[in-house]
């Protein structure tokens, strides 16, 4: 008997340990959690249910065995199980027990399908070498039109894609052109067939956005928008376009290199088509501000007018230019007088500096008696007898004339 159970009736001695089902189920559910606390499964899905809750059960199964499977909704996320019975798949997750049936099972939080692995070391592949070339430089993104008049669209025609994005495009904007070039999505030849439908629209040169796209799928679905055909199809659009690929946590080669990405192809139609009701709704909003703003401005218009109206200046405007006049009359008055006033202290401070020069002339010392000799000769005044010598002669200025003299005598 293995150890750590008992049989019925035994006995102390023995030495064994007796559980109850829910510790066996416990310490079997820590040992296969310690033992196989990340594992891949490659296995096909089959008895696949989706349950209310949003959690997804379903078996992968071999020739040999069958292994019971869980995803949580808060795992599986927004996204639908892109998953159907009879796929073959790899499941990543831990070991774990579902004590109520004492049964264990995958909870799995990846489910990829066989194969993909070399789809996700082709995409980052091709993802560095285009990035090296420059293609996903935001240098070579354009704006996407603010008013298209025509938007076209790649995809397939049988898709609900398309039928989601016509009917947002055709609320948001009922007069928008809307040209599809229709093509396979998935498959052979799928890459070829939405790189000649982008160059065909922008070759046609009518449309003014492009969204190439189509609904979700697992990777090996899409992608076809994962290759190099497309990505170079894409960056030599000269019309903006936008890459709409599945559902928002799936990603493409077509979102790096295209203008814009939306998430969604549902987001793609609401980003090109303007929304008309609400830029209607937005012109009479603006449309009543306007008229509030003018209107207010009128009745501030009218209020001063009747202030203006009221004023003596229109009512009486003889009066108020003879005021004006008779302030112009004072002011020319006032202006002479200050003229005469100026002119005569001027003229006193002349007839003063006048006398006080006249007290220091010359002249005015010869008219009181007094004269001046000069050397005839030289002109030098003489101030002393002894500068002359007999025979000199000399200019005596008085006060009215002069006399000319010799000396006689020295």
């Amino acid at each position: 008997m293995r150890r750590g159970l008992q049989r019925p009736g035994a006995g102390e001695g023995d030495g064994g340990e007796v559980f109850t089902v829910s510790s066996l189920t416990r310490r079997i559910r820590a040992l296969l959690a310690s033992a196989f606390s990340r594992v891949a499964v490659e296995g096909e899905i089959g008895r696949l249910t989706v349950a209310g809750s949003g959690h997804v059960y379903f078996t992968l199964k071999d020739e040999g065995a069958v292994l019971e499977v869980v995803m949580w909704r808060s795992t599986v996320g927004r996204r639908s199980f892109p998953f159907a019975e009879g796929a073959k798949v790899v499941a990543r997750g831990e070991i774990a027990v579902y004590e109520p049936r004492g049964r264990y099972q995958l909870v799995a939080d990846s489910v990829r399908a066989v194969g993909e692995g070399d789809l996700y070391r082709r995409f980052e592949e091709l993802k560095r070498r285009l990035q090296a070339e420059g293609l996903f430089d935001a240098a070579h993104k354009v704006s996407l039109p603010a008013w298209p008049r025509c938007v076209g669209i790649v995809t397939s025609p049988q898709g609900a894609a398309l039928r989601d994005m016509l009917r947002i495009l055709r609320r948001r904007c009922p007069g928008l052109r809307i040209v599809l070039a229709p093509c396979l999505v998935q498959g052979e030849g799928a890459a070829a067939e939405i790189a000649t439908a982008i160059a065909r629209l922008d070759r046609w040169g009518g449309c003014d956005v492009i969204i190439a796209g189509r609904g979700g799928g697992s990777l090996e679905d899409l992608w076809a928008f994962n290759e190099e055909l497309v990505a170079r199809a894409i960056f030599a659009c000269r019309t903006p376009i936008v890459s709409a690929v599945g559902h928002e946590t799936d990603f493409t080669i077509a979102d790096l290199v295209a203008d814009m990405r939306a998430a969604t192809p549902s987001e793609a139609a609401e980003r090109v088509a303007p929304d008309i009701g609400a830029t209607r709704q937005r012109l009479q909003r603006l449309h009543r501000l306007l008229d509030q703003a003018v209107r207010s401005l009128l009745s501030r218009g009218k209020m001063r007018l009747r202030v203006l109206a009221s004023s003596s200046v229109l009512r009486r405007p003889g009066e108020m230019i003879g005021m004006r006049q008779q302030r112009l009359d004072d002011a020319t008055a006032g202006l002479a007088r200050a003229i005469r006033r100026c002119a005569e202290a001027a003229q006193t401070r002349r007839n003063l500096a006048a006398a006080r020069l006249e007290a220091l002339s010359p002249l005015a010392v010869l008219r009181r008696g007094y004269s001046i000799t000069r050397l005839a000769a030289s002109g030098r005044i003489l101030r002393q007898a002894s500068e002359v010598i007999c025979g000199d002669q000399l200019i005596t200025r008085l006060a009215e004339g002069e006399i000319i003299s010799t000396v006689s005598r020295a």
